[in-house]
């Protein structure tokens, strides 16, 4: 099981700018709102993905805003983790204040500024390394992980930090494959879902 596999719904970005939204459970109206939102369907590995080609950003977050728009009428349960939209004219990636990389089952949390840092230290369920980055504590599940992220990407997008996140995916066809399971809900598994809202980057 990778992130990917954790909530109905992960909007994500590859590394050559594909955006891109993994179904885990059948959602009403999904595939008539991501494709009328300009997603085309693709058959991948194990479950059916929905790209968004690279182009403008301005394009990507208008067009996975309203597929968003629709797929919150029907689960809550929805994670966001592209940086294909929240694309920024005046700042590059490179001058992200924090980066975020998922490798391997694990995340790591890299602050590029002492605002960023500062706001690292205020959330619980991370540790410092010796190299100046954060990863979760020790034993905490993928959904815990996933559940600190999301709450850190919000938490900096409040404080108009930059944030960068890395899902190690190159291209489209280097996602994992799925394991078409239906994911469990928070009445399961005793941690709330995290979603993350749609906006416009600034």
């Amino acid at each position: 099981m990778t992130f990917l596999d954790l909530s109905d719904v992960f909007v994500g970005s590859t590394d050559d700018g594909h955006t891109f939204v993994v179904l885990n459970r059948r959602v009403r109206g999904a595939d008539k709102t991501l494709t009328e939102a300009g997603f085309h369907r693709q058959d991948h590995p194990g479950r059916t993905l929905y790209l968004l080609p690279p182009g403008l950003p301005e394009e990507a977050n208008t067009r996975v805003g309203i597929a968003t728009d629709g797929l919150l009428a029907h689960t809550h349960d929805l994670v966001d983790l592209s940086w294909t939209t929240r694309w920024d004219p005046d700042r590059p990636d490179s001058a992200a204040d924090l980066h975020v990389q998922f490798v391997s089952g694990t995340v790591t949390l890299t602050p590029k500024s002492a605002a960023a840092r500062s706001l690292l230290s205020q959330h619980t369920g991370l540790a410092p390394a010796a190299d100046g980055s954060f990863r979760p504590q020790t034993g905490l599940d993928q959904r815990r992980q996933l559940a600190i992220v999301t709450a850190i990407e919000t938490h900096a997008y409040m404080h108009s930090l930059k944030v960068h996140i890395d899902l190690g995916i190159p291209t489209p066809s280097q996602i994992p494959a799925g394991t078409r399971h239906r994911t469990q809900t928070a009445a399961t598994t005793g941690v709330p879902t995290s979603t993350t809202v749609r906006r416009r980057p600034r």
